[in-house]
């Protein structure tokens, strides 16, 4: 069987794409349909390689059930080619991203906000130099996406 491979990207890994992928393996758990995807999450500088998420998201994650034990790790040209979505958290990760390569013809390469209805801003901002409510905030608009996400892929793939 085919998985669906679901990679979401932001600049240092540590606090928006492994809180989008510990959100979407978990909605993807509730769902019971894990064995249908692989997902991942990756920087698009190399800052934090091998780090554990930003604590400040890793509380915030385990505050709704969710565990956050990725290590951090960096786009690589081929991940265009290995991933189904190829998912930047802003437009200057997207530009970085295509700094490096082109997406398949077959990947899909949306900003993560194009999946929230009436998104304020295409960028899901960095809570990185934020209070304890940007990490929050930043929670709550990858729980929207990542629900609209699941939503599509098991509506194309039928699962």
């Amino acid at each position: 069987m085919q998985k669906v491979k679901v990679l979401f990207v932001c600049l240092g890994n540590i606090c928006r794409s492994p809180m989008a992928e510990g959100l979407f393996k978990h909605l993807v758990e509730e769902a019971s349909i894990s064995e249908h995807f692989v997902i991942d999450s990756a920087a698009t500088s190399n800052y934090h390689i091998g780090e554990l998420p930003d604590h400040r998201m890793r509380q915030t994650a385990a505050s709704h059930g969710i565990i956050l034990d990725s290590r951090g790790r960096q786009f690589r040209q081929k991940d265009f080619a290995e991933f189904d979505y190829v998912i930047p958290m802003d437009k200057s990760n997207r530009r970085n991203l295509l700094d490096i390569g082109k997406p398949a013809a077959t990947t899909v390469f949306k900003l993560m906000r194009e999946w929230e209805e009436d998104a304020d801003s295409p960028d899901v901002p960095d809570p990185y130099w934020s209070s304890a409510d940007g990490f929050e905030e930043v929670y709550q608009i990858l729980l929207e996406c990542c629900s609209n996400l699941l939503d599509e892929i098991r509506e194309k793939y039928g699962f």
